[in-house]
């Protein structure tokens, strides 16, 4: 084929999927309630009429459809899902059975010659593929990324230029839990992006914390091994709440500036469409003209950075351990599409490679904005979800040494491991080398790349000389000249010196910057963060291990430090280091700015006799203002003329990020101890108990209330009555949560409780 011609091929395939993907925001604006499971409403009877398969729901995605060696198919998108009206094996032939296995009379033994028995249960026997060591819990979402042509001057990488749309796969996860832990622990999250670009595929792997808590990537088991559950009992899982994590991070003073942001409120995100990215370590950029540039990746969400309260993250691990994935798929469902925009920060590429005397190489600085603003570069949009988990979200490989042209590594010796180490995971998960060749890894750009068979081969290779130089073949494929667009390692100079296992002078710097995210913290989030290390190492059994974190606090702030001391029972020690005052960094912290409403969940409690008609102007207001209004009601089915998504028995506070009460509705017939047992809390008279719980809580998580008319008779009962910080009550619908929209903005009513550190 003509060069010129595939390379308008590709480019017209990229193209179309990026307008599928832009189209998306029409189809799904929709003002439905996210969660219908399929796209149809099942039936009440079983369906005995055969028929095709039923498509995928409006706000499903898969992965392109593209070749073994990445060449666009043509094919439709669904040509990868069943087919077929008849239940079938996995060769095509109809099956009339599949709920009894043959046997020797009904009730002798099962045949060996079952072929579709012995293929059904040898299937299902392998299932299951190894789940990640780390960042084993995720969830993932098609979206597409627009380049604003802004990092031009710094890389000549394509997909980053002006305009241009590439495809994108994002997975969202947390480190230390299994696949069936749940969502909202305290860790650290995942939040890795495959560009599919056409110039080859770009990993950007990045947590929601912009430093590691080691230095050099031979001791990755060993943080790994210690945040793990204990070998011996298997438990706990997904926490950080143990002997071994915290006698772990003591005993390595660079874990400190990692474990503050880990007991901070970033910690425990509301939201992953509510939280920020980071590339962790330095890359380096090369533009058209070859010079370089070293740069930090920033993913920064549209709707500000927020967290969930610790009661919050402890009911919901109890009520919905699958709380952030749900809320990112209803999203997409909704039309609320996340999005983030891509920034870095650029930094002289200096022979020191340093910056304000910040070693750009340890994994465990960052860079503070004020010092070195975030330049935006791009925009990433999530507007679909996954078809099928497995064979997406699940078999999704990232490798931070998936780079194109323009855009390199750097010496830090964590990413140095971590170059090896994915690569290795990979083939092990995987089942062998072509993991490439899953749907979901598939470049968008020609492959060509002289590798053969292995397990899995998904591609039919022609040609009889995978090897260069060969002219059996014509010589193909061929280098890449210089004006080829081919990626080229960049020429650093490595400097002569003697193998020596160590780290340079400038990594042994523990404790400034972890001084310094103290200093930028709120003093709510202080609040938080003394909270969670008096949790975490109230966990611990040993008292010398809570003896020796207590004296890193105190290198880091005696406050920190005596208020944490008080909570365990032990003296605060002295600091062993000066302590250096340290100049804030407002970007650290979450507190303080305005975001959109996108996606927010809005509770509205109701009474079969209160104010129904307002109820349903305020949903269309709601949706409107691009929020979710949830109908929390004392029974399923309807109230009136509204549907109910939530019962009083069924909902809990902590699905919503404001509560609206359009009414004072009784004890409802299950407001019974014995059947639910929210009803046992103590209640205001003639008040649902459950109602009342609701109230309560929403007030002490610092979130917005709302109340009219009888609503506010409600708020009365529960002994919430006058002038309240957050409380917001009036005639009728249209007025409260016009006031509501405006507290909205700030995500929580933080000065409704004072404080005790400043």
């Amino acid at each position: 084929m003509d060069p010129s011609k595939a390379a308008k091929n590709i480019k017209d395939a990229v193209e179309s999927t990026a307008e599928k993907a832009l189209d998306k925001a029409a189809e799904l604006a929709s003002p439905d309630i996210p969660g219908q499971p399929g796209p149809e409403p099942a039936p009440l009877d079983e369906p005995t009429t055969p028929r095709e398969p039923l498509p995928r729901k409006k706000d499903q995605s898969a992965p392109d459809t593209r070749s073994a060696t990445g060449a666009p198919s043509g094919a439709p998108d669904d040509v990868r899902t069943q087919h077929g009206a008849y239940l079938t094996t996995s060769q095509g032939a109809r099956l009339r059975d599949s709920d009894h296995s043959l046997k020797a009379g009904p009730r002798g033994p099962i045949l060996m010659q079952d072929h579709h028995f012995r293929e059904k249960i040898t299937h299902f026997d392998h299932e299951r593929i190894p789940e990640r060591v780390v960042h084993a819990r995720g969830a993932g979402a098609h979206g597409v990324f627009e380049g604003y042509g802004t990092a031009s001057e710094v890389t000549h990488a394509q997909f980053l230029q002006e305009g241009v749309t590439t495809p994108v796969f994002t997975r969202f996860s947390t480190v230390l839990g299994s696949r069936g832990s749940a969502d909202t622990v305290r860790d650290t999250r995942g939040f890795a992006t495959k560009f599919y670009t056409e110039e080859g595929t770009f990993d950007l792997v990045a947590n929601n914390i912009p430093v590691f808590f080691i230095q050099d990537g031979i001791k990755f088991p060993d943080v790994i091994h210690a945040g793990k559950p204990h070998p011996d009992r298997e438990i706990p899982q997904a926490q950080s709440a143990h002997d071994t994590f915290w006698d772990f991070v003591s005993l390595h003073s660079e874990a400190q500036h990692h474990t503050i942001w880990n007991m901070s409120d970033r910690g425990i995100p509301r939201s992953y469409r509510m939280m920020e990215g980071f590339g962790v370590h330095t890359f380096r950029l090369v533009n058209a003209e070859g010079g370089t540039s070293l740069v930090k990746f920033h993913w920064k969400p549209k709707l500000g950075v927020h967290s969930l309260t610790w009661e919050e993250a402890q009911f919901i691990n109890g009520i919905d351990p699958d709380f952030h994935r749900r809320d990112l798929y209803d999203a997409i469902e909704a039309g609320a599409f996340p999005e983030w925009e891509l920034g870095i920060q650029v930094f002289e590429d200096n022979p020191e490679e340093e910056f304000a005397g910040i070693d750009l190489l340890d994994p465990t600085k960052i860079v503070p904005e004020e010092l070195a603003p975030v330049q935006p570069i791009g925009r990433l949009t999530l507007n679909g979800n996954p078809t099928n988990f497995f064979a997406e979200t699940e078999q999704v490989a990232f490798h931070p040494g998936h780079l194109p042209p323009g855009i390199d590594v750097t010496n830090d010796p964590l990413l140095q491991a971590r170059l090896f180490s994915y690569i290795d995971t990979q083939i092990t998960r995987l089942g062998g080398p072509n993991f490439s060749q899953i749907p979901i890894n598939r470049p968008h750009a020609p492959v060509n790349d002289m590798l053969r068979d292995g397990f899995h081969q998904h591609a039919v290779h022609a040609g009889v000389a995978p090897y260069k130089p060969n002219s059996l073949d014509g010589g193909c494929p061929f280098f890449a000249g210089a004006d080829d667009r081919a990626f080229e390692d960049t020429p650093v100079r490595v400097a002569e010196a003697t193998k020596v296992r160590a780290n340079p002078a400038s990594f042994d710097d523990h404790f400034s910057q972890v001084r310094l995210f103290w200093a930028s913290m709120s003093p709510v989030e202080k609040e938080h963060i003394i909270r969670a290390y008096s949790f975490e190492l109230g966990k611990c059994y040993e008292d010398a291990i809570k003896e020796r974190q207590l004296q890193h606090l105190a290198d880091i702030d005696p406050v920190l430090c005596q208020e944490v001391a008080t909570a365990l029972g032990l003296p605060a020690p002295a600091p062993t280091v000066e302590l250096t005052q340290e100049t804030p960094s407002p970007a650290l912290s979450q507190v303080g700015g305005t975001w959109p409403a996108d996606g927010r969940m809005i509770g509205i409690v109701v009474d079969p006799d209160g104010d129904l008609a307002g109820v349903e102007a305020l949903r269309a207001a709601i949706f409107s203002a691009g929020a979710v209004p949830l109908v929390v009601g004392p029974h399923g089915g309807t109230v009136g003329p509204l549907t109910v998504q939530r019962t009083f028995a069924t909902g809990r506070s902590v699905e919503f990020d404001v509560l609206l009460l359009a009414g004072h509705p009784k004890p409802a017939p299950d407001a019974l101890a014995s059947r639910d047992d929210k009803s046992g809390a103590p209640s205001g008279p003639a008040l649902d108990p459950r109602v009342q719980l609701l109230i309560d809580e929403t007030w002490r998580h610092a979130k917005v209330i709302g109340a009219w008319g009888d609503g506010v008779t409600a708020l009365e009962s529960a002994g919430y009555s006058g002038r309240l910080t957050g409380v917001v009550t009036g005639d009728d619908a249209t007025t409260v949560f016009g006031q509501v929209q405006e507290l909205m903005a700030s995500h929580r009513v933080w000065d409704r409780f004072p404080v005790a550190v400043s």
